[in-house]
């Protein structure tokens, strides 16, 4: 059975969530759910924004399913557990298009890492922020302590994970990890999805790695795609590809 789903709206894809009697917790199935339904909106060039939500109001995910991890080998643990969440969050951090993030409920661990893979966030006003992880023994693994580094402020970080405070949706919008504050916050990540549609989208996903290569999210891979891109357009590269094809030497031109 399905638990993570994918909708299309018009050009607003929409990947939801859909375990809420464990509190849309993951599962691994529900991470490669995640990962396949990221490449098939990648491919879709008709997609303006994505959105990213969940089942209930609640939670907007309570992070890994103890259940999924819990007799996994350290090993095991590591090389899979970890590494392919790490990698499958990174793939949702780097999308080309924008993401919202949609927390309608509580996002603790790997729900609040979810939530800043997105490039913005809207909140519902109960829902709540924590990295809880050492209450259970182990650290944070799906980017929590590297990209919400960058997001929040170093101080706010430990506090939620060396002395496991939770963050409210006012406090969270005051530190700028939250764009807005809604009862209902699908309805205002609609309305701010449909602001996107409105815009360039090549113009869009340039800026988008630009904006990545300054904060660091992947700088390297965002530097090689900008320069690929505006090297693509060259008459040169035209030119390189006839050559070989025709197996003769290029005669460059510089433009």
């Amino acid at each position: 059975m399905s638990r993570v789903h994918l909708e299309i709206h018009d050009r607003l894809a929409e990947i939801r969530i859909d375990n809420p009697a464990k509190l849309n917790a993951f599962t691994l199935a529900m991470l490669t759910e995640l990962a396949e339904h990221l490449e098939t909106v990648e491919r879709r060039a008709d997609i303006a924004c994505l959105m990213v939500t969940a089942e209930g109001e609640r939670a907007f995910c309570a992070g890994a399913d103890i259940n999924a991890w819990g007799e996994l080998s350290p090993a095991e643990f590591a090389r899979h557990w970890v590494r392919d969440g790490h990698r499958i969050f990174d793939r949702l951090a780097r999308f080309s298009r924008p993401v919202i993030g949609v927390i309608s409920g509580h996002a603790f661990g790997g729900g609040l890492e979810l939530a800043a893979a997105c490039d913005i966030r809207v909140m519902a006003p109960k829902a709540t922020l924590a990295l809880p992880e050492a209450h259970v023994g182990i650290v944070p693994g799906w980017s929590g302590t590297q990209r919400l580094a960058r997001l929040l402020p170093e101080s706010v970080l430990k506090e939620m994970v060396l002395f496991g405070r939770r963050i409210s949706a006012e406090r969270a919008l005051q530190l700028g990890f939250v764009a807005e504050i809604a009862d209902d916050p699908r309805h205002a990540a609609v309305e701010i999805a449909a602001k996107v549609a409105e815009l360039s989208p090549r113009a869009v996903e340039v800026a988008k790695f630009m904006i990545h290569a300054g904060c660091g999210e992947d700088q390297a891979a965002m530097i090689e795609a900008l320069g690929s891109a505006a090297i693509a357009a060259s008459a040169d590269r035209n030119e390189g590809v006839a050559a070989f094809r025709d197996k003769r030497k290029p005669a460059f031109s510089g433009q």
